[in-house]
């Protein structure tokens, strides 16, 4: 038996144990990728004023904003308030808009979010992501 005849059946194998490596390497990313697209820590709602609101970057544009829910906590650094910016993330140009009135004019508003796992930096800068904007009577 020549060294030809005996790799030949190995070299076979080798192949097609990369080319399932490989294919099981892409399912596995693919499925993780759909899971932080699609799925959702958290969802919930947050009031306040829209202190900015803009439209970033240079080839994905998004929204991005800041509501200031106005209540000061206690424990601050340095005897300071706690943090009470929060920042979000909106992929709707109709919710964006909406947003961006309510900044304009000064009224309290509640968003609704859906909190991913992770950003994606094609659909903002946060975690956050405002689906829905909700007047609120003062």
């Amino acid at each position: 038996m020549s060294a030809t005849e005996f790799l030949s059946p190995v070299w076979k194998f080798i192949k097609k144990g990369f080319l399932w490596i490989f294919i099981l390497g892409f399912l596995s990313f693919a499925s993780w990728l759909m899971f932080i697209y699609f799925a959702n820590y958290s969802e919930g709602s947050r009031t306040g004023y829209i202190t900015k609101i803009s439209h970033k970057g240079v080839v994905f544009k998004t929204w991005e904003g800041e509501l200031n829910f106005g209540f000061f906590g206690v424990g601050g650094q340095n005897g300071r308030p706690s943090e009470n910016i929060w920042q979000f993330s909106v992929s709707d140009d109709k919710v964006a808009r909406q947003i961006q009135d309510a900044s304009e004019t000064g009224h309290k508003v509640t968003l609704l979010y859906k909190q991913k796992y992770r950003k994606i930096f094609f659909r903002g800068d946060t975690e956050y992501l405002v689906y829905q904007v909700e007047s609120v009577k003062e």
